[in-house]
């Protein structure tokens, strides 16, 4: 099931602008995949991409050698766009379109990855739900990166409102199962020239 508003607003987005005109474009995810590498994880240790959308992190992970990979974004179109740009090597990763809210994991996983998603939602009801799907979807002894605005940036983006965050914040939402390992801060320069503060946590889940 998809929220219908947040699927149209997101489908719009990549149905109008371009992989890299959108404010969150990276051409190399570098924090991303320090944080992964930080896990010393196995490469064929399961790690999905939360919001993955049309992210180069599938790319550089695949380069990487990583062979078990879930791409879940709201958009079709911006898996679309990822899948056509790793051309034979999208048939490597599974592809789900889907509401994280909402979304009932079938599988489970070592790493549990995204940036930019968990501050659109702005409803508690919201935060809690992802926050049950994390439970659900990582396995004892698995990892949590999430990176959000951190307190000090946007209060914005893509003409909606989003929830700043801190370790301290997410940690609340996640709840005891799972502690925090490190944070750090990000500045990130949009292909527009801006400058967004960004935080990026990452969590271990108790056995």
């Amino acid at each position: 099931m998809i929220d219908a508003d947040r699927r149209t607003h997101w489908e719009n987005v990549y149905q109008t602008r371009g992989e890299t005109e959108v404010s969150w474009f990276e051409d190399s995810p570098v924090i991303s995949l320090d944080l992964i590498r930080a896990t010393v994880v196995r490469p064929d240790a399961a790690v999905i991409d939360i919001g993955g959308g049309a992210s180069r992190l599938t790319d550089a992970l695949l380069n990487a050698g990583f062979s078990s990979l879930t791409v879940l974004d709201l958009s079709e179109k911006a898996l679309e766009v990822a899948k056509t740009r790793l051309g034979e090597r999208a048939a490597c990763v599974k592809w789900i379109a889907a509401d994280v809210t909402v979304w009932q994991p079938p599988d489970t996983y070592d790493v549990w990855h995204d940036r930019a998603t968990f501050h659109f939602l702005t409803d508690p009801s919201d935060r809690a739900a992802y926050a049950d799907r994390v439970s659900q979807a990582v396995r004892p002894g698995g990892h949590v990166i999430i990176g959000t605005f951190a307190p000090d940036g946007p209060e914005r983006c893509s003409g909606l409102p989003v929830i700043r965050h801190d370790a301290a914040s997410l940690q609340a939402v996640l709840g005891p199962s799972f502690t925090l390992i490190e944070s750090r801060g990000h500045a990130h320069r949009t292909p527009m020239g801006a400058t967004q503060q960004f935080q990026f946590s990452r969590f271990r889940r108790l056995d």
